[in-house]
Protein backbone atom coordinates (compact mmCIF):
# COMPACT_ATOMS: atom_id res chain seq x y z
CA UNK A 1 0.00 0.00 0.00
CA UNK A 2 1.54 3.70 -1.25
CA UNK A 3 -0.23 6.54 -0.24
CA UNK A 4 1.06 8.81 -2.66
CA UNK A 5 1.32 12.55 -3.32
CA UNK A 6 0.52 13.80 -6.63
CA UNK A 7 1.10 17.26 -6.17
CA UNK A 8 -1.00 20.43 -7.11
CA UNK A 9 -2.33 20.61 -10.43
CA UNK A 10 0.37 19.94 -12.84
CA UNK A 11 0.97 16.10 -13.32
CA UNK A 12 5.07 16.99 -14.04
CA UNK A 13 4.85 17.86 -10.18
CA UNK A 14 4.47 14.20 -8.99
CA UNK A 15 7.74 12.92 -7.34
CA UNK A 16 10.49 10.23 -9.36
CA UNK A 17 9.15 7.69 -6.63
CA UNK A 18 5.61 8.08 -6.56
CA UNK A 19 5.13 7.88 -10.76
CA UNK A 20 7.50 4.46 -10.39
CA UNK A 21 5.19 3.24 -7.93
CA UNK A 22 2.32 4.25 -9.96
CA UNK A 23 3.81 2.22 -13.07
CA UNK A 24 3.76 -0.52 -10.62
CA UNK A 25 0.48 -1.02 -8.98
CA UNK A 26 -2.91 -3.64 -9.71
CA UNK A 27 -4.64 -0.74 -8.02
CA UNK A 28 -5.08 3.08 -7.97
CA UNK A 29 -7.46 5.07 -5.34
CA UNK A 30 -7.91 8.58 -7.02
CA UNK A 31 -9.18 11.96 -5.00
CA UNK A 32 -11.21 14.93 -7.51
CA UNK A 33 -8.18 16.65 -8.08
CA UNK A 34 -5.34 14.06 -9.39
CA UNK A 35 -4.81 15.38 -12.91
CA UNK A 36 -5.92 12.61 -15.30
CA UNK A 37 -2.52 12.33 -17.52
CA UNK A 38 -1.11 10.50 -13.97
CA UNK A 39 -4.06 8.07 -14.45
CA UNK A 40 -2.28 7.40 -17.63
CA UNK A 41 1.09 6.23 -16.37
CA UNK A 42 -0.05 2.79 -15.11
CA UNK A 43 -0.88 -0.12 -17.52
CA UNK A 44 -4.36 -0.48 -19.28
CA UNK A 45 -5.25 -3.42 -17.16
CA UNK A 46 -5.04 -1.22 -13.89
CA UNK A 47 -7.96 -0.77 -11.62
CA UNK A 48 -8.72 2.40 -11.23
CA UNK A 49 -11.24 3.87 -8.79
CA UNK A 50 -12.34 7.48 -8.02
CA UNK A 51 -13.29 8.13 -4.21
CA UNK A 52 -13.51 12.02 -4.72
CA UNK A 53 -14.86 14.27 -2.26
CA UNK A 54 -16.54 17.54 -3.50
CA UNK A 55 -18.74 20.08 -1.86
CA UNK A 56 -21.23 17.98 0.26
CA UNK A 57 -21.09 14.98 -1.61
CA UNK A 58 -18.72 11.97 -2.22
CA UNK A 59 -17.14 9.11 -0.77
CA UNK A 60 -17.43 8.62 3.16
CA UNK A 61 -14.16 8.09 4.59
CA UNK A 62 -15.40 4.77 6.51
CA UNK A 63 -15.78 3.40 2.84
CA UNK A 64 -12.09 4.76 1.30
CA UNK A 65 -10.68 3.09 4.11
CA UNK A 66 -12.76 -0.18 3.80
CA UNK A 67 -11.52 -0.26 0.15
CA UNK A 68 -8.01 0.16 0.56
CA UNK A 69 -7.78 -2.98 3.24
CA UNK A 70 -9.99 -4.53 0.99
CA UNK A 71 -7.89 -4.25 -1.92
CA UNK A 72 -4.46 -4.88 0.03
CA UNK A 73 -5.91 -7.74 1.83
CA UNK A 74 -5.75 -9.56 -1.79
CA UNK A 75 -2.52 -9.11 -1.89
CA UNK A 76 -2.65 -6.28 -4.66
CA UNK A 77 -0.12 -3.37 -4.90
CA UNK A 78 -2.67 -0.54 -4.30
CA UNK A 79 -1.31 3.36 -4.98
CA UNK A 80 -3.74 5.59 -2.91
CA UNK A 81 -3.05 8.77 -5.07
CA UNK A 82 -4.16 12.03 -3.26
CA UNK A 83 -3.81 15.89 -4.61
CA UNK A 84 -0.97 17.65 -3.41
CA UNK A 85 1.01 16.14 -0.33
CA UNK A 86 -1.08 13.55 1.78
CA UNK A 87 -0.59 14.58 5.18
CA UNK A 88 -1.17 18.62 4.53
CA UNK A 89 -5.19 18.49 4.75
CA UNK A 90 -5.84 15.20 2.65
CA UNK A 91 -6.93 12.92 5.10
CA UNK A 92 -3.71 10.61 4.53
CA UNK A 93 -3.20 10.33 8.21
CA UNK A 94 -6.82 9.23 9.01
CA UNK A 95 -6.13 6.37 6.24
CA UNK A 96 -2.99 5.10 7.51
CA UNK A 97 -4.16 5.05 11.09
CA UNK A 98 -7.12 2.53 9.53
CA UNK A 99 -4.60 0.64 7.59
CA UNK A 100 -2.11 0.34 10.84
CA UNK A 101 -5.12 -0.66 12.90
CA UNK A 102 -6.15 -3.60 10.29
CA UNK A 103 -2.86 -4.65 10.16
CA UNK A 104 -1.85 -3.58 6.71
CA UNK A 105 2.20 -2.26 5.72
CA UNK A 106 2.15 0.97 3.98
CA UNK A 107 4.88 3.57 2.62
CA UNK A 108 4.05 7.28 2.48
CA UNK A 109 4.90 9.10 -0.26
CA UNK A 110 5.16 12.84 -0.13
CA UNK A 111 3.99 15.52 -2.80
CA UNK A 112 4.40 19.18 -3.25
CA UNK A 113 1.28 20.75 -1.04
CA UNK A 114 -0.92 23.08 -2.75
CA UNK A 115 -0.02 24.67 0.08
CA UNK A 116 3.28 26.14 -1.82
CA UNK A 117 3.36 24.83 -5.00
CA UNK A 118 0.17 27.23 -5.73
CA UNK A 119 1.42 30.08 -4.68
CA UNK A 120 4.53 29.28 -6.19
CA UNK A 121 2.72 28.96 -10.11
CA UNK A 122 1.31 32.57 -9.12
CA UNK A 123 4.82 33.83 -8.37
CA UNK A 124 3.79 34.57 -4.57
CA UNK A 125 6.49 33.32 -2.36
CA UNK A 126 5.28 32.50 1.25
CA UNK A 127 8.60 33.67 2.48
CA UNK A 128 10.72 36.57 1.92
CA UNK A 129 13.75 38.07 3.80
CA UNK A 130 12.22 41.22 3.83
CA UNK A 131 8.46 40.71 3.94
CA UNK A 132 7.68 37.55 5.73
CA UNK A 133 9.92 35.57 7.86
CA UNK A 134 7.09 32.84 8.69
CA UNK A 135 4.01 31.47 7.10
CA UNK A 136 0.92 29.67 8.43
CA UNK A 137 -1.39 27.09 6.68
CA UNK A 138 -4.58 26.11 7.23
CA UNK A 139 -8.04 24.81 6.31
CA UNK A 140 -11.10 26.50 5.33
CA UNK A 141 -12.78 23.52 5.81
CA UNK A 142 -12.55 22.71 9.50
CA UNK A 143 -14.36 19.84 10.91
CA UNK A 144 -18.33 20.19 12.18
CA UNK A 145 -18.53 22.89 15.02
CA UNK A 146 -16.90 26.24 16.11
CA UNK A 147 -13.35 27.35 14.94
CA UNK A 148 -10.62 26.18 17.16
CA UNK A 149 -8.50 28.21 15.42
CA UNK A 150 -6.81 31.36 16.98
CA UNK A 151 -7.29 34.13 14.61
CA UNK A 152 -5.60 36.74 16.44
CA UNK A 153 -2.38 34.91 16.28
CA UNK A 154 -3.08 33.88 12.64
CA UNK A 155 -3.30 37.61 12.14
CA UNK A 156 -0.30 38.46 13.19
CA UNK A 157 1.99 35.60 10.94
CA UNK A 158 3.42 37.62 7.60
CA UNK A 159 1.99 35.22 5.44
CA UNK A 160 -1.33 33.06 5.78
CA UNK A 161 -2.40 30.29 3.08
CA UNK A 162 -5.42 28.72 3.15
CA UNK A 163 -6.25 25.71 0.96
CA UNK A 164 -10.35 24.73 0.36
CA UNK A 165 -11.05 28.66 0.74
CA UNK A 166 -13.39 29.01 -1.71
CA UNK A 167 -16.61 28.90 -0.01
CA UNK A 168 -15.25 30.62 3.35
CA UNK A 169 -13.36 33.36 1.86
CA UNK A 170 -15.63 35.81 2.99
CA UNK A 171 -15.23 34.41 6.70
CA UNK A 172 -12.11 33.76 7.01
CA UNK A 173 -11.21 37.69 5.59
CA UNK A 174 -13.81 38.76 8.58
CA UNK A 175 -11.95 36.84 11.36
CA UNK A 176 -8.38 37.63 10.32
CA UNK A 177 -9.68 41.49 10.46
CA UNK A 178 -11.05 40.84 13.53
CA UNK A 179 -8.08 39.22 15.10
CA UNK A 180 -6.10 42.31 14.16
CA UNK A 181 -5.26 42.43 10.60
CA UNK A 182 -5.91 45.41 8.58
CA UNK A 183 -7.93 45.33 6.26
CA UNK A 184 -5.32 46.69 3.53
CA UNK A 185 -3.13 43.44 3.92
CA UNK A 186 -2.81 41.99 0.31
CA UNK A 187 -4.36 38.97 -0.59
CA UNK A 188 -4.65 36.70 -3.67
CA UNK A 189 -7.18 33.59 -4.56
CA UNK A 190 -5.36 31.35 -7.05
CA UNK A 191 -8.10 29.48 -8.78
CA UNK A 192 -6.86 25.65 -10.07
CA UNK A 193 -3.61 26.28 -9.64
CA UNK A 194 -0.54 24.63 -11.21
CA UNK A 195 -3.29 23.70 -14.09
CA UNK A 196 -3.88 25.50 -17.57
CA UNK A 197 -7.30 26.71 -15.88
CA UNK A 198 -5.17 28.92 -13.75
CA UNK A 199 -6.81 32.21 -12.66
CA UNK A 200 -5.49 34.60 -10.08
CA UNK A 201 -7.80 37.07 -8.77
CA UNK A 202 -5.90 40.03 -6.25
CA UNK A 203 -7.07 42.51 -3.82
CA UNK A 204 -7.05 43.29 0.17
CA UNK A 205 -8.73 41.55 2.83
CA UNK A 206 -11.52 44.18 2.32
CA UNK A 207 -12.27 43.04 -0.81
CA UNK A 208 -11.34 40.05 -1.94
CA UNK A 209 -14.22 37.93 -1.06
CA UNK A 210 -16.28 40.72 -3.45
CA UNK A 211 -13.62 40.46 -6.29
CA UNK A 212 -13.60 36.68 -6.30
CA UNK A 213 -17.34 36.36 -6.36
CA UNK A 214 -17.25 38.77 -9.30
CA UNK A 215 -14.90 36.71 -10.93
CA UNK A 216 -17.24 33.94 -10.89
CA UNK A 217 -14.49 31.58 -9.88
CA UNK A 218 -15.15 27.78 -9.18
CA UNK A 219 -13.34 25.39 -6.99
CA UNK A 220 -10.64 24.45 -5.99
CA UNK A 221 -8.96 27.68 -4.90
CA UNK A 222 -6.40 28.47 -2.44
CA UNK A 223 -6.06 31.85 -0.53
CA UNK A 224 -2.84 33.85 0.34
CA UNK A 225 -2.79 36.76 2.69
CA UNK A 226 0.29 38.81 3.36
CA UNK A 227 2.84 41.71 2.06
CA UNK A 228 4.31 38.97 -0.56
CA UNK A 229 1.70 39.14 -2.72
CA UNK A 230 1.85 42.01 -4.42
CA UNK A 231 4.97 40.40 -5.80
CA UNK A 232 3.00 38.02 -8.30
CA UNK A 233 3.09 41.55 -10.69
CA UNK A 234 7.12 40.95 -10.39
CA UNK A 235 7.79 37.43 -9.93
CA UNK A 236 4.53 35.46 -11.92
CA UNK A 237 5.79 33.46 -14.21
CA UNK A 238 2.73 30.91 -15.36
CA UNK A 239 1.78 30.37 -17.91
CA UNK A 240 4.47 32.38 -20.13
CA UNK A 241 7.09 30.39 -19.28
CA UNK A 242 5.57 27.53 -19.44
CA UNK A 243 4.91 28.41 -23.12
CA UNK A 244 8.21 29.44 -23.88
CA UNK A 245 9.42 25.67 -22.55
CA UNK A 246 6.81 24.16 -25.07
CA UNK A 247 4.23 24.10 -23.60
CA UNK A 248 0.90 25.28 -25.76
CA UNK A 249 0.22 28.87 -26.20
CA UNK A 250 -1.84 31.39 -23.38
CA UNK A 251 -3.49 34.66 -23.07
CA UNK A 252 -3.62 36.82 -20.46
CA UNK A 253 -6.07 39.79 -19.53
CA UNK A 254 -6.43 42.02 -16.21
CA UNK A 255 -9.43 43.75 -15.11
CA UNK A 256 -8.42 46.62 -12.28
CA UNK A 257 -10.31 47.34 -8.92
CA UNK A 258 -8.78 50.01 -7.92
CA UNK A 259 -9.11 49.46 -4.30
CA UNK A 260 -5.86 48.35 -2.54
CA UNK A 261 -4.20 50.87 0.08
CA UNK A 262 -0.54 50.76 -0.92
CA UNK A 263 1.64 51.84 1.70
CA UNK A 264 5.55 50.92 -0.46
CA UNK A 265 5.56 53.40 -2.88
CA UNK A 266 8.26 50.08 -4.45
CA UNK A 267 4.99 48.33 -4.98
CA UNK A 268 3.12 50.88 -6.38
CA UNK A 269 2.29 48.94 -9.77
CA UNK A 270 0.68 46.14 -7.86
CA UNK A 271 -2.10 48.19 -6.98
CA UNK A 272 -5.69 46.04 -6.54
CA UNK A 273 -6.38 43.63 -9.59
CA UNK A 274 -8.53 41.22 -10.73
CA UNK A 275 -6.19 38.80 -12.47
CA UNK A 276 -7.44 36.07 -14.90
CA UNK A 277 -4.56 33.86 -16.42
CA UNK A 278 -5.76 31.19 -18.41
CA UNK A 279 -3.63 28.69 -20.58
CA UNK A 280 -5.64 27.66 -23.67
Amino acid sequence: MYIVGAGPGDPELITVRGRRLLRRSDVVVYDRLVHPALLDEPSVSVERIFVGKGAGHGTPQAEINALLIDRARRGLRVARLKGGDPFVFGRGAEEAEALRAAGVPFEIVPGISSAIGVPAYAGIPVTHRRLGSAFAVVTGHECAGASDLDWGALARIPVVVVLMAHRTLSRIARQLMAGGAPPSTPAAVVNRGATPQQRVVTGTLSDIAAAAAAASLEPPSVLIVGETVPLAEILGWYPSFAADAGASKESCSRIGTGRRARRNPARSRASSTVSVTERR
